[in-house]
């Protein structure tokens, strides 16, 4: 009876599987990123993180918009093909799952040796022009090996998740954080047994290696299973739709790292030197925040669990069910978010001291735990918005929230320093938040749920 119970809720089994595999993910990075601070210190921290924008970029153009998608259509498919039973008819005339997964594949694979190509060789002038960071360049080339592997890992992912079969995507996920950290601890005591200094290039050899075990994992999943309908058709719905939500992201993406790469500039206008103000945005990227990110792993595991559940209940036209799940949703993300800010206000500043040996990352950490009601409702909402097909919509709040961070980097960090951007983080994800809960409001109205 366990068995079948479970069978039946695969919202609330997957959300369980990618959250305990995210909680350990999170806890191993969360020791690895401690690590790595006491090996390559506060400055090379922050030259690391520079290249974070550089890779959430080249995800963003290569399979995040093409994952979502696979996602949204298998769950169709799926519906659909459970419902037409022995129509033969009918199972001719639309695509299989395993038709969108092909199709996916071949759009993300194209783009991501396009851009390992573009990254390798343009990888000097990115880290002079626009990171602003030469010594970023080696690490941008080892990164552009990433691509490829993490395109096939993430499209298997989306055809897992469209079927609601959360167990591969969640094991995936666990293996990529071990060995990315396991090799990398090797490389690191392999030089110190030689005497080599500690290179920065190594801690991006483990993503490589990570993005490979991930996907080899991922592949073995996959069942012998026949393309039906047509391939060239399950290619031009993914593209139409992952084209706007890529351009979506690609453009929100351009703009969150414009907001990486100036705020060590502006810290240098506030008066730090080149060094402290490295240090000091290694210390808010690499310590506090994902200290901070942390209980989010909860709100993130349902996120993706909610998209395929929205996307089924639009098929089915199930409107009230899809209303009890924004409600749900809003209850349980601003309880969580409330409970972290309480968590981080009282226990940041020993965190800091703690955890990280340093009293800045305390003082950031207590003053980022106002953002996580905010941030844990804004990130289920996007996903429901997503899930119904909205995803103009989320692309203008993301927009709006980015333009309301920006704007806090140019005017207030050189006037208050790091305090004025930490100032302006819960403000954005208020905004998005009530945006995106306005927005599925006005449109459970007028659906009349």
């Amino acid at each position: 009876m366990k068995l079948k119970s479970l069978d039946d809720h695969p919202l609330i089994t997957g959300t369980l599987l990618l959250t305990l595999a995210g909680l350990f993910s999170r806890l191993i990075g969360f020791f690895y990123r401690i690590f790595l601070s006491q090996r390559i210190g506060a400055e090379g921290m922050g030259i690391y993180q520079l290249t974070f924008p550089i890779h959430i970029l080249t995800i963003s153009l290569t399979s995040s918009a093409i994952q979502t998608a696979i996602s949204r259509f298998v769950a169709q498919a799926a519906s659909s093909d459970s419902r037409s039973g022995s129509d033969s008819k009918r199972n001719r005339s639309f695509c299989n799952e395993k038709c969108y997964l092909t199709a996916g594949l071949i759009l993300s694979l194209s783009l991501s040796f396009c851009c390992t190509v573009f990254l390798y060789r343009s990888s000097d002038w990115i880290a002079l022009h626009f990171l602003e960071e030469p010594r970023c360049a080696p690490l941008l080339q080892i990164l552009a090996f990433t691509i490829p592997f993490g395109a096939i890992h993430a499209c298997i992912n989306g055809y897992f998740y469209g079927l609601k079969k959360a167990f591969v995507p969640a094991s995936s996920q666990l293996l990529e954080q071990i060995a990315r950290v396991a090799s990398v601890w090797l490389f690191f005591e392999i030089s110190m047994e030689k005497h080599n200094a500690i290179s920065l290039n190594l801690v991006i050899w483990g993503m490589v290696i990570g993005e490979i075990a991930a996907m080899l994992f991922s592949i073995s999943f996959l069942r012998h299973k026949k393309n039906q309908g047509s391939r060239l058709r399950a290619v031009r719905q993914i593209f139409f739709m992952s084209l706007p939500l890529s351009a979506n992201r690609v453009l929100v993406n351009i703009l969150q790292s414009m907001e990486a790469v100036m705020i060590p500039g502006q810290l240098r206008q506030y008066g730090y030197t080149t060094s402290e103000s490295l240090s000091v945005y290694g210390i808010l990227t690499g310590m506090a925040l994902p200290m901070v990110l942390f209980p989010s792993v909860l709100t993130n595991s349902v996120s993706v669990m909610l998209l395929p559940a929205i996307a089924e209940a639009q098929e089915k036209r199930e409107h009230r069910y899809i209303l009890a799940l924004i409600k749900k949703t809003c209850f349980y993300s601003l309880l969580l978010g409330f409970g972290c800010t309480l968590l981080f206000l009282f226990l940041g500043q020993w965190m800091g001291r703690f955890l990280f040996g340093n009293e800045l990352a305390g003082t950031f950490i207590v003053t980022l735990g106002w953002i996580c009601p905010f941030l844990y409702l804004s990130t289920t909402l996007h996903s429901i918005l997503n899930g119904l097909g909205r995803t103009t919509s989320t692309f203008f709040l993301n927009v709006m929230g980015l333009g309301i961070r920006i704007g806090f980097v140019l005017f207030v960090i050189p006037a208050a320093g790091m305090k004025g951007y930490l100032w302006g983080l819960p403000l954005s994800q208020a905004v998005m938040a009530a945006g995106a809960l306005f927005l599925l409001l006005k449109k459970g109205r007028h659906a009349k749920m």
